[in-house]
């Protein structure tokens, strides 16, 4: 990825306390436009902490959030939303009883701009969106692969393919920046190979993505570029071959030599 492209999202002295535990402490961070950048670290390190505060679930204690090099920061989750910034979370939350394509429908919300009352007037310019809107929803499926159960009842198919509805929902906002929070969870060594292949569809559709995960097979094979934090300090970043030979990482993030299996997952 070239690092000549502009930067979308940076995090400037960012720092956060919770009564005397200080979770986040002088993070910096720079996500650019086309990348998958992975925010890696042991549990507890701060990460998803991280990505509450550039939504806006967390206000910085310091520091700021900049978004296209405006101070996003203290803005409501929504209107962070409004900008281009969309999440998935770790627990799936689909709608249940509602099919695939009534899923990722809902994430137009956002982007809809008919009214309520034209809605339930069923006015011939609601009528024209939201055949535009399905359309566009069927785009996404197709993309993620998920065309062939568009109409199936989401909460009823396989864990695997629930994570990128979920996806797809997110991507129906149309969003600049993806961030996914663990997308990789309780999946099985097929499921995280496919889930490979749907992040990097993601990046090459023109979606940016920042992407928290423990699973560093799928870290290792779709980002572009690793920051690793530990009790809430950057303690390395760079390209995943440089991280994945880094002792200070191999030792904060998987432990000493008494951890082998977990080790091998960077070799």
């Amino acid at each position: 990825m070239s690092t000549s492209e502009p930067t979308l999202l940076a995090l400037d002295n960012i720092g956060i306390s919770f009564g005397g535990l200080r979770a986040v402490d002088q993070l910096n961070l720079e996500v650019k436009k086309g990348q998958v950048v992975g925010l890696i670290g042991p549990n507890g390190a701060g990460k998803t902490t991280v990505f509450n505060i550039i939504t806006g679930v967390y206000k910085p204690t310091d520091g700021r959030v900049l978004w296209k090099g405006e101070a996003i920061n203290g803005l409501p989750p929504y209107r962070v939303a409004q900008r281009g910034i969309l999440r998935t979370f770790q627990t799936i939350r689909l709608f249940s009883g509602m099919s695939v394509l009534e899923n990722v429908l809902a994430g137009k919300h956002l982007r809809t701009r008919q009214t309520w009352w034209a809605g339930l007037l069923s006015t011939p310019a609601q009528r024209r969106e939201e055949k535009q809107l399905r359309e566009e929803c069927m785009e996404i499926l197709k993309t993620l692969k998920l065309d062939h159960v568009a109409n199936e009842v989401a909460t009823s198919l396989a864990y695997g393919i629930q994570r990128r509805v979920e996806m797809a929902r997110t991507l129906a906002a149309s969003p600049e920046l993806l961030i996914l929070d663990e997308p990789a969870a309780g999946l099985n060594d097929n499921e995280s190979a496919e889930l490979n292949k749907t992040i990097l569809d993601i990046r090459d559709s023109g979606v940016t993505v920042l992407l928290v995960e423990h699973d560093m097979n799928v870290v290792m094979n779709v980002t572009d570029h690793i920051v690793v934090i530990s009790f809430g300090r950057k303690i390395a970043e760079g390209e995943p071959e440089s991280i994945r030979n880094n002792p200070d990482v191999i030792e904060a993030y998987l432990g000493k030599d008494d951890d082998e299996d977990e080790q091998e997952a960077f070799a």
